[in-house]
């Protein structure tokens, strides 16, 4: 399994995936590769995500993690389930800890000082940070960045192609977050061409930042 470091490397954009059934979810995963993108973080915000992510996590390709994952029970059905790595909306030293034993990359939210400080003791040092543009961006992910430069930052939350390219221009960015290519609507309607456009719009924006 990839470490933390080597999976952000590889997916310098990682997709946000809400999907209400088995099927929905593999579709969104063939697209996503077929539009460049090796990386899906299923939701833990419907009753199909552990199923989904088993699913998903048999195409050939595609790394599949779980998201919104709040207590310790929840990362374990997601690790069962497949999930290669886990993230948080929140620091959970459980959850933190469950992920660690089962050497699982686990990516917690923080979004201030007190946040960084107990996921440094945890031994985390890069953090999800969401929801990035109402926190503030740019600028509130640079004002922490100075008492903490060893941190590594994944912004989610208002996340989009028109800003991108921002936030991965910060060196401590190491990867974003983001359901702008994987939007609901999208995925109801079946838009799978649409969703594998803009997934390599997305890379695009992505490898020009770091040409």
């Amino acid at each position: 399994m990839a470490t933390l470091d080597e999976l952000l490397a590889a997916n310098p954009v990682i997709p946000v995936v809400v999907v209400d059934s088995v099927e929905d979810g593999f579709n969104v995963g063939k697209a996503l590769l077929a539009g460049g993108i090796t990386s899906a973080e299923v939701t833990f915000r419907t009753a199909a995500a552990p199923d989904a992510i088993k699913e998903m996590a048999k195409l050939e390709g595609l790394t599949v993690g779980a998201g919104t994952v709040i207590n310790a029970n929840q990362a374990r059905q997601a690790i069962e389930a497949g999930a290669q790595f886990v993230v948080s909306p929140g620091l959970s030293a459980e959850v933190v800890r469950y992920c660690q034993e089962q050497n699982v990359p686990v990516l917690p939210a923080c979004t201030d000082g007190t946040h960084i400080m107990a996921a440094l003791d945890l031994g985390v040092e890069t953090v999800k940070f969401f929801p990035a543009t109402a926190l503030g961006g740019i600028p509130t992910i640079k004002a922490l960045s100075a008492p903490f430069p060893q941190v590594r930052f994944v912004p989610t939350g208002g996340v989009s192609a028109s800003n991108l390219a921002d936030f991965l221009s910060l060196k401590s960015v190491a990867s974003c977050g983001g359901s702008w290519m994987v939007k609901g609507d999208l995925v109801k309607a079946g838009k799978w061409d649409e969703i594998t456009r803009l997934s390599a719009e997305a890379l695009e924006i992505a490898r020009s930042v770091s040409a």
